[in-house]
């Protein structure tokens, strides 16, 4: 099977990326910075992600907001046009999720009514096709690009090249032009900085990465994120999501609108909330340097009681951390082992996020 390519695969390429499969597409793992370097330069200033692998599916017109609010768990009535949301398309048996999604809600034009709502869904790259799917609408993953710029200095230096977007304000949606070119820009993002994303023409791109990037923003791969959505604590779908695993087993219940009378999974959800979770995602962190991995086994006082979705060594912090399904009963502060290809690594489960500010 043929891997798609962003926008920006030849940028990329020029500058000395490691580029690797990843959700169907080939993308950039890591720039020479490496990635430890790369983390730490979201953490320390700014950084810049090609995204472009995400997918976009638009929802326009009548009924969109219903047909949205029927498949998806969140509830869009909490939020409003100009407005990003957090959410899950959930399995009708057993709830667990088949994706996790934000939802860009369009600013409305002057004197539109909801007949004119546009919501771009934003599935995970290999569900694309569940999530249109599901909630019908027009794939436009390959009409753009999307670069987040992530980190405390990143909306001070995209200011001085896109100023529009630097204002956009966290989970805000905007309309905004840089260089004559018409972009949407939201306050979201997958590393636990300030920053925003930006949905960039495709035939766009290139400029406005240089023109980031000259404005002092380090280019980052996907490694960097992923280490960085992992120190945030933040789930990945294939990992902490993902088959078997419902919202409520990942500590996610507030992505759940109850209140809906209606939405995928939501029956079985009921029924796993009223007989209680049989497991929970924690936060593990273990000591020294070596990094856990995922699939590794957890243990308390000598016997098994899960394993991590999730694990790597976290260049801030100094050393590995992990998150894992284990029993409700092991929580916040007990000491464990996690088997690291026959090595017991020492840890404590702790609070997440494993960074803060």
């Amino acid at each position: 099977m043929s891997l798609e390519h962003s926008p920006l695969d030849t940028t990329h390429r020029a500058a000395g990326a490691r580029m690797v499969p990843f959700g169907g597409w080939d993308m950039p793992l890591e720039y020479p910075t490496g990635t430890i370097a790369e983390p730490l330069a979201c953490r320390g200033d700014a950084v810049v992600f090609d995204v472009s692998h995400l997918g976009t599916v638009q929802v326009t017109g009548p009924g969109a907001l219903d047909r949205l609010q029927q498949a998806l768990s969140n509830d869009l009535g909490k939020i409003a046009p100009g407005r990003a949301q957090y959410t899950h398309l959930l399995d009708e048996a057993d709830g667990s999720v088949l994706d996790d999604i934000i939802v860009w809600w369009h600013p409305r034009p002057d004197g539109a009514d909801d007949g004119d709502d546009v919501f771009d869904v934003m599935p995970n790259a290999s569900n694309t096709d569940r999530v249109r799917d599901a909630i019908g609408g027009l794939e436009t993953t390959h009409e753009r690009a999307i670069l987040a710029v992530q980190g405390p200095g990143a909306l001070d230096r995209l200011a001085s090249v896109f100023p529009d977007a630097a204002a956009v304000g966290r989970f805000r949606v905007a309309h905004a032009a840089w260089n004559g070119v018409d972009c949407t820009v939201a306050g979201t993002g997958y590393t636990g900085e300030r920053g925003v994303e930006i949905a960039v023409p495709a035939d766009a791109a290139t400029d406005l990465w240089a023109a980031v990037v000259a404005a002092g923003v380090v280019p980052a791969g996907l490694g960097a994120r992923d280490t960085l959505r992992l120190e945030a604590g933040l789930p990945l779908h294939g990992h902490e999501l993902g088959p078997g695993i419902t919202p409520l087993q990942a500590g996610l219940g507030w992505v759940v609108a109850w209140g809906k009378p209606e939405f995928r999974g939501r029956a079985a959800l009921v029924a796993e909330r009223d007989a209680g979770i049989a497991r929970h995602l924690v936060g593990i962190a273990t000591e020294g340097r070596r990094p856990p991995r995922a699939e590794c086994a957890i243990s308390v006082d000598g016997d098994v009681v899960g394993s991590l979705t999730s694990g790597n060594f976290s260049p801030v912090l100094g050393h590995g951390i992990g998150l894992g399904f284990v029993p409700p009963s092991v929580d916040t502060g007990t000491p464990v082992t996690v088997d690291v290809r026959g090595t017991a690594l020492p840890g404590t489960v702790v609070a997440t996020p494993f960074v803060t500010h």
